[in-house]
């Protein structure tokens, strides 16, 4: 057996405590995979760090987050109606923020036709015109007595003239009465809604207030809306 000499073992021995090289297409893969983790850890700690802002971060409750989608879908909602009458097109601009329960009660009836033929069935000069399709206004009694002592009362900006109105709300679609002031209503009755203004087709409502009445302040001659058009903008 032939000896081996001492430079050759030392040789031999490096070459197998020698460290195994690795491939740059090993290393390039490798460090891809660590990268893709690391983005799928800080995407998904974003997503649930936004989402508890959104829940908590805040102060909102569920319940306010509603409000502000409902104070969203009020702003979508027209703004202007315009009354088309046998006397011309009164536009009215309604009171979304003052008064919106009545000004979606409204929106509601004329969405079905509810105002299509509605007659003025009693005037009263220099004071107010009623429509409606029941003939009870509240009592046309009641009205005359409420001329007479608005008169000795002062006068509110918001019941000014030309202000578009309707009585308390009732269930019955038929007992939903409109009116329209030709003069100032003090803010004396909480029976009477003001949910818009008259901002054009002041003319028509005056042509309407000149019609000739009979002792019971009812219309000679018919006089009424024929249609509403809504209207977003004007």
């Amino acid at each position: 057996m032939a000896r081996i000499k001492p430079q050759a073992l030392l040789t031999q021995s490096k070459k197998k405590k020698g460290p195994t090289r690795i491939s740059v297409t090993t290393i390039l893969f490798c460090s891809l995979i660590v990268l893709s983790i690391l983005l799928s850890l800080i995407t998904t700690y974003k997503h649930w760090s936004q989402r508890s802002r959104g829940q908590t971060g805040t102060g909102l409750s569920n319940f306010e987050n509603v409000d502000e989608i409902a104070d969203s879908k009020k702003y979508d909602l027209p703004g202007y109606a315009v009354l088309n009458t046998s006397k011309g097109n009164i536009t009215i601009e309604l009171f979304k923020d003052g008064s919106p329960e009545i000004v979606d009660k409204f929106l509601d009836l004329c969405q079905k036709g509810h105002f299509k033929g509605m007659p003025f069935h009693h005037v009263i000069k220099n004071y107010v015109i009623l429509g409606g399709h029941s003939q009870d206004s509240g009592g046309i009694e009641d009205w005359t007595s409420k001329r007479k002592f608005h008169r000795r009362l002062p006068t509110s900006p918001k019941h000014e003239a030309f202000m578009l109105g309707a009585t308390k709300i009732k269930e019955d679609s038929k007992a939903f009465q409109l009116f329209i002031t030709t003069a100032p209503i003090p803010d004396s009755n909480d029976k009477l809604y003001m949910f818009g203004r008259v901002i054009k087709g002041v003319d028509g409502v005056q042509e309407i207030e000149e019609v000739d009445t009979d002792t019971h302040y009812r219309p000679k001659s018919p006089v009424g809306i024929i249609n509403v058009i809504l209207q977003q903008e004007i």
